[in-house]
């Protein structure tokens, strides 16, 4: 049995049981336990490095197809993006510190692309060779191949660290915050976002919220878990947003319906015809337009799906 990540305690409740309903990388069922003092939901027991592998397909991340469909969505990711982008930055230009913006976990580089069309300077590191190569020839932003900690970075060098729905997904949460902690110069800022557990989505959907995404999320965060998890690691809070065009109406309409996801079904390489597919692609999308209104009225309300938070070592 693991302890808190949060609190340290052993005790635990049986909350949410469930398989990979998005991906199907396995039939198996696991078991999500609430904390018992604190009340953070996490994995119980949490797969070995070598299974949690298993659980990521290829291409765990958006790789855009020559296809007319593919450009469409490069296009749309391009638009729901920019709530990122703006929200990054200002937090570069409030700080105003020197040395590029390093995004944990870039994937293809969309997001460092247009940050670097913006002016800023820009690298990546993410665990896929695949994925950084992209990074590079698609997207003109250099990134590097490695597990964070041992990433060929300079202490203090750094303006700004991103890590966007990264945190989840790891053993040591503390030790990755800790990490950008030391590479941040002088007024540097973090930037992290997760799923936020406290949302209305949560509350509502209980064990078919898209957010669990079961097995793949170790732990599942509330906004203040994540507040908590900062400060100990030697940080402040400076902003929070609950809002994210790109996560939160699509995470609705993936837990809705997580058969219609695009992602999803090209990473399962769902055989289906162009006229299926387009169909596929119109309804799924329709539920996102659909879903929006519940989405921001929800992040309005400070409880929406996802939570980004800037912060700044105290």
């Amino acid at each position: 049995m693991s302890i808190c990540l949060v609190c340290g305690s052993g005790a635990s409740v049986p909350a949410y049981q469930g398989s990979d309903r998005l991906y199907h990388t396995t039939t198996r069922q696991f078991q999500v336990v609430r904390c018992g003092k604190c009340g953070l939901l996490r994995l119980d027991p949490q797969p070995s490095r070598g299974e949690l592998r298993r659980f990521y397909p290829e291409k765990y991340w958006f790789a855009p197809d020559e296809s007319a469909a593919g450009r469409m969505e490069e296009s749309w990711r391009r638009i729901v993006l920019r709530d990122h982008v703006r929200f990054v930055t200002r937090a570069l230009r409030t700080a105003g510190s020197r040395g590029p913006l390093l995004d944990v976990g870039c994937g293809g580089g969309l997001f460092l692309g247009m940050m670097r069309e913006r002016g800023f300077q820009v690298m990546g590191l993410d665990l896929s060779r695949e994925a950084a190569s992209m990074a590079w020839r698609l997207h003109k932003s250099p990134a590097v191949v490695a597990e964070f900690a041992t990433a060929p970075l300079r202490a203090a060098s750094l303006a700004a660290v991103t890590m966007f729905h990264v945190v989840e997904h790891l053993y040591d949460p503390g030790s990755y915050l800790s990490g950008a902690r030391e590479l941040l110069a002088p007024g540097g800022r973090l930037i992290v976002q997760v799923p936020n557990a406290a949302s209305w989505q949560s509350r509502l959907l209980g064990g078919a919220w898209n957010g669990l995404d079961i097995p793949r999320h170790l732990f599942d965060l509330r906004d203040s878990d994540l507040e908590q998890l900062l400060k100990d690691a030697g940080f402040e809070v400076v902003r929070r947003k609950y809002f994210s065009l790109r996560d939160n109406p699509a995470g609705l309409a993936s837990s809705l319906a997580p058969a219609l996801d695009p992602m999803a079904r090209r990473l399962r390489r769902v055989a289906e015809s162009g006229g299926a597919r387009l169909i596929k692609d119109f309804t799924y999308f329709a539920m996102v337009l659909g879903a929006l209104p519940f989405a921001a009225l929800e992040a309005a309300c400070g409880a929406g799906s996802t939570v980004m938070i800037e912060a700044r070592v105290r």
